[in-house]
């Protein structure tokens, strides 16, 4: 299978992932929120293995790519129960740090810098 093909854009990547999304229609938001933490939670503590373990090996980033991926499962469900698509929100935090870039606020802290 050609998962180039496949998954040729966000939106698309979007669509497969919602086909696949099973949970209470009651926990919109807050199932995909609460997965995408834990699976970010994941991702930090393979990490941290490879400073603890010295695991920095191709096949331990391999794992660390597969949780990615259930990060992005989540951020594509969740936006999509917020009425977003994955698109859309690339777009919108490219614009918001082009603007950051332009009025010298990219670094610092608080979101509306």
């Amino acid at each position: 299978m050609n998962w180039a093909k496949e998954f040729w854009n966000l939106n698309n990547y979007q669509m497969q992932a919602r086909k696949t999304a099973i949970y209470p229609a009651s926990a919109k938001i807050t199932y995909p929120a609460l997965g995408l933490a834990g699976e970010a939670g994941e991702v930090a503590d393979k990490v941290k293995k490879i400073i603890r373990d010295d695991k920095d090996t191709p096949e331990f980033r391999h794992e660390i790519a597969k949780e990615i991926g259930d990060v992005l499962w989540y951020c594509a469900v969740l936006a999509d129960d917020l009425g977003y698509d994955l698109q859309q929100i690339a777009e919108m935090n490219i614009w918001k740090l082009k603007e950051r870039a332009a009025s010298g606020t990219i670094q610092g802290s608080g979101d509306n810098r």
